[in-house]
């Protein structure tokens, strides 16, 4: 008898993982504590925190095709990591939080076509899209942004960020700076911040939505009615405690953005091994070093989870294409956030699914190829361009 594969229930840019794998609850690993034994024998080895930045490189201008082949419409363009960032330009949000973003197109932009909005998931930011801009940026005005407590904006301290928070940012920016109907694209908890942005407003602000692996909540305690998440509420709750413990905190932080750590957690979550590759470890390391950094990571980690996409979606109307890698440990198909995104199409119209096989859980820069495949046409046909 084939036992379905439970979800590993993962803190983003895992400090805990509970479940094996094989449909039970157990296999509890802490890659920042003891491997000994289950005593939290904290190793409280804080380092000395680097408080100048790295120096960046040279900017260069260049465009690698990394597809291996096929259609050159879904061919990734791979931008330049310091190009991007010497591009971004800053926003104020609500008079007093700077948010870094990006905007890109060329001549052959079709001026009819909406723009994009491109929003990254827990730990990640604008240079994770670089896979994708530059091929988005052939037919669409690309906008991308980093969400408040990542990348280069603001992380201000004692700030409690929610997923309702990044969604009215969202909408925010699509207000002031878009200020044109926009596809929302996003990925893991930025796939459900667009997701609750959408559900909070009008077509005259967001035209479409496209999902890459949504989260079922800005962390483990939300509940998709799975009793093992249930279970295992007071461990949970305790690791909150722990986390709240700032001596604790900065140990646990200090360990995961190792490079060797953050290069372990990458593996575990992508299913192409090749796109794991020294830009992307810096892609996430570098901004867990700035000031704030810790504090976001807290919150986020022991904040409330927020709405989840089985209340909402059924209040969306607009198109919906989901994108789901189904090598994905953090949510997979066959968990209680993947098997609902499954039965979508057969209840809403307006919703698309296609698996993607021999995917993680950030498809975009797992196999860009593979998404920009299924992605470009379907833009094309909802949008009649």
């Amino acid at each position: 008898m084939v036992r379905a594969r439970a979800p590993s229930f993962i803190i983003p840019i895992t400090t805990l993982r509970i479940g094996n794998g094989n449909g039970d609850v157990k296999g509890l690993r802490l890659p920042l504590l003891s491997n000994k034994s289950w005593q939290f024998q904290l190793q409280l080895e804080l380092q000395q925190r680097n408080k100048e930045k790295k120096k960046r490189q040279n900017v260069t201008i260049s465009y690698t095709n990394s597809s291996s082949g096929g259609d050159s419409a879904s061919a990734a363009l791979e931008l330049e990591v310091n190009e991007i960032r010497e591009s971004c330009k800053m926003w104020k949000w609500k008079g007093q939080y700077s948010i870094n973003y990006l905007v890109s197109s060329t001549p052959n932009s079709h001026p009819d076509s909406p723009p994009l909005l491109l929003v990254h998931g827990f730990g990640a930011s604008i240079p994770h899209w670089r896979r994708n801009i530059g091929t988005l940026a052939k037919s669409y005005t690309v906008y991308a942004i980093d969400l408040l407590g990542f990348g280069a904006s603001d992380k201000p301290a004692g700030y409690s960020y929610t997923m309702e928070a990044w969604a009215q940012l969202i909408l925010d920016f699509l207000d002031e700076v878009v200020q044109k109907p926009t596809v929302l694209i996003g990925n893991s908890v930025g796939s459900l911040a667009c997701v609750i942005a959408a559900s909070e407003s009008s077509q005259t602000l967001v035209r479409g939505l496209v999902l890459l692996n949504c989260a079922g909540g800005m962390n483990n305690k939300a509940i998709v009615d799975d009793w093992r998440i249930k279970l295992l509420l007071p461990l949970l709750w305790f690791i909150d405690f722990l986390l709240n413990q700032r001596p604790i905190a900065s140990a646990i932080f200090e360990r995961v953005k190792q490079r060797e750590t953050l290069r372990n957690i990458l593996l575990s979550i992508y299913a192409n091994k090749e796109s794991v590759d020294e830009t992307l470890v810096e892609i996430i390391r570098e901004p867990a070093n700035e000031e704030g950094a810790l504090d976001a990571f807290v919150s986020i980690v022991t904040g409330p989870p927020g709405p989840n996409p089985v209340q909402l979606m059924p209040s969306i109307s607009i198109p919906v294409l989901v994108l789901w890698g189904d090598e994905d440990p953090f949510t997979p198909l066959d968990g209680p956030v993947g098997k609902y995104f499954s039965s979508l199409p057969s209840k809403l119209s307006n919703v698309k699914l296609i698996v993607l096989e021999g995917v993680g859980h950030c498809p975009h820069d797992d196999r860009p190829e593979l998404v920009h495949e299924k992605l470009l046409p379907w833009l094309a046909e909802t949008f009649n361009f």
